[in-house]
């Protein structure tokens, strides 16, 4: 397992030395001085219609505590990496709504700006991911987008709050981090970068559609894309499940158990590789009817006619009234994580509140009766084009040169994996261009094992987060491939990714994987699959 975790790292630094460090501070981090310049600084004076929350110097290893975080976000606190020179303001952004807007800058800088995203439907700062910049060096911002806390009970009749959730928080926030960081460090960003996953990729997309010039590169995770859609999606799975109380309902127990155990036995090995993983679910084609309890079986390890067919309809596409597909269907393998959320026989909480607060502005909604008319009811209303489902970004890719890089987990629990390749298919007819077309400012990696934006059996550490991270080198690192790709001109074509044995770093090294860009399959050819040598990237037409 040494000679293992020995030999990737090896890789890590070959990365480093072949293709190229990251730039180094240029900002000169004077131990003496820099909290005086962080408290003498005057961050009003560049961020219009802004009032002062908190303004502080803050040391490597102080944990910041936030008393005021709504308890839905999770997050009370955060241990700072870096010195910091920490700006937190209240901004208006009209009569009825304003962001809480938080910017962080490092003493030692690269010049770089890093703008972080959401979640879900939620108003929750990224202290993580704005740490993470700090980390490597860049200047950071993330906000609130508009409300406080995971639910969307504040845009009932609030098209003020609506319009910052959709896209104008992080709009702010990047314009008010640009003018921070010009001024406290007498130069402007060379290049300004976005992290995000989930309703955090939306936003990035949403952003290179509506700004394109706000960011040099943009990295997605798992991007709730397609919206409107997606939100009827999920919407529909306690239609589908029935409610946890209902006579056929499959407790949790069967998905993480047998039912998974059948999904792995038809679809492990079609990639060669009996690892506990499937490397790519579009070639899965689950057959669950193998799980029909047959005359006198124990039925805690099977299932009757009717629970076959809520399988099937769990796995299945969710199509409109008129026989469109509205959105693509769950990959089978997530059901482990499934279980949690959408198949947990309750309604889903984003989409209830969805429906409540934006479409019909009814606290009383009940989609106990989710159907067609609800579908179509949120795509007609699809406030400020929350839809995010542009056909082409020449505006963000042409003069401009902005590149995206996207990632999602092929084992994503929350948001199907086939909806990113649809939308991939998406941009590439509506732009006409061919893959190795589009291979000039988009770069969509599959991650096989990861759930939905990190963990999971796969090779899931990636750099999309701290705790995702396990180096700043482009090969093992989303965001450092981006910073190359921008900077140096050098597009990743793979990711190496890691797992450690139960996500401990202290226990070695479990796995590593390098992931393919799409259209890409990453191809077993003999080995230990554990390692990444024993997988190639192959392109099949």
């Amino acid at each position: 397992m040494a000679q293992l975790l020995m030999f990737v790292l090896s890789l890590c630094f070959f990365a480093h030395s072949v293709l190229g460090s990251i730039p180094q501070p240029f900002f000169p981090p004077h131990p003496a001085n820099f909290s005086t310049a962080c408290l003498e600084f005057e961050p009003l004076k560049y961020v219009s219609n802004a009032t002062l929350n908190v303004h502080e110097f803050v040391a490597a290893g102080t944990t910041l505590q936030f008393p005021g975080t709504d308890p839905s976000c999770g997050t009370t606190n955060q241990t700072v990496s870096v010195d910091i020179c920490r700006i937190a303001l209240n901004v208006s952004t009209s009569d009825r709504s304003g962001i809480i807007f938080e910017s962080w800058m490092p003493r030692s800088w690269t010049g770089r700006l890093l703008a972080t995203g959401n979640g879900g439907i939620d108003g929750c700062i990224k202290y993580d991911d704005i740490n993470y910049g700090n980390r490597n060096g860049f200047s950071a911002v993330g906000s609130n987008n508009g409300h406080n806390g995971t639910g969307g009970s504040t845009f009932l009749h609030n098209p003020e709050v609506l319009k910052d959730y959709i896209y104008r928080s992080l709009h702010t926030i990047t314009e008010g981090g640009k003018n921070l960081t010009t001024a406290f460090y007498s130069a402007p960003a060379n290049n300004s970068y976005y992290l995000g996953c989930s309703g955090g990729g939306r936003q990035g997309i949403k952003a290179a559609e509506m700004f394109p010039e706000d960011f040099n590169g943009i990295v997605v995770g798992a991007p709730a894309v397609n919206f409107n859609n997606m939100t009827s999606w999920r919407a529909s799975f306690f239609g589908k499940t029935g409610a946890s109380t209902s006579p056929n309902f499959i407790p949790a127990g069967a998905w993480q158990g047998f039912i998974h155990d059948a999904v792995l036995k038809q679809c492990d090995t079609i990639d060669g590789a009996a690892d506990g993983i499937i490397e790519d679910p579009t070639l899965c084609d689950f057959r669950p009817e193998e799980l029909i309890c047959s005359s006198g079986q124990n039925s805690t390890k099977c299932l009757n006619e009717a629970q076959v067919e809520i399988v099937r309809s769990v796995l299945s596409p969710l199509y409109g009234s008129s026989g469109e597909l509205v959105f693509p269907a769950m990959q089978p393998g997530s059901e482990v994580q499934a279980v949690q959320r959408l198949y947990s026989g309750t309604p889903f909480s984003y989409s209830l509140d969805w429906f409540r607060y934006v479409v019909y502005n009814s606290s009383t909604f009940d989609d106990t009766h989710f159907s067609d008319s609800d579908i179509t009811a949120a795509q007609a209303l699809n406030p400020y084009n929350v839809q995010t489902y542009p056909s082409n970004l020449s505006n963000f890719t042409g003069t401009h040169k902005g590149k995206l890089l996207i990632f999602h987990g092929q084992q994503d629990e929350k948001i199907t994996s086939f909806s990113t390749e649809r939308f991939y298919n998406h941009l590439a007819i509506g732009m006409e261009l061919h893959s190795s077309q589009i291979d000039d400012f988009l770069r969509y990696f599959r991650i096989s094992g990861m759930s939905h934006c990190s963990s999971g059996p796969g090779a899931w550490m990636i750099g999309q987060s701290g705790p995702g991270s396990t180096s700043f080198y482009p090969e093992t690192n989303v965001l450092a491939a981006m910073v190359q790709w921008v900077e140096e001109g050098i597009a990743p074509d793979t990711i190496l990714g890691m797992k450690f044995v139960n996500d401990s770093a202290a226990k070695g090294l479990e796995r590593s994987r390098r992931h393919c860009r799409y259209p890409y399959r990453n191809t077993y050819i003999g080995g230990n699959a554990s390692l990444q040598r024993s997988w190639e990237c192959m392109l099949y037409e």
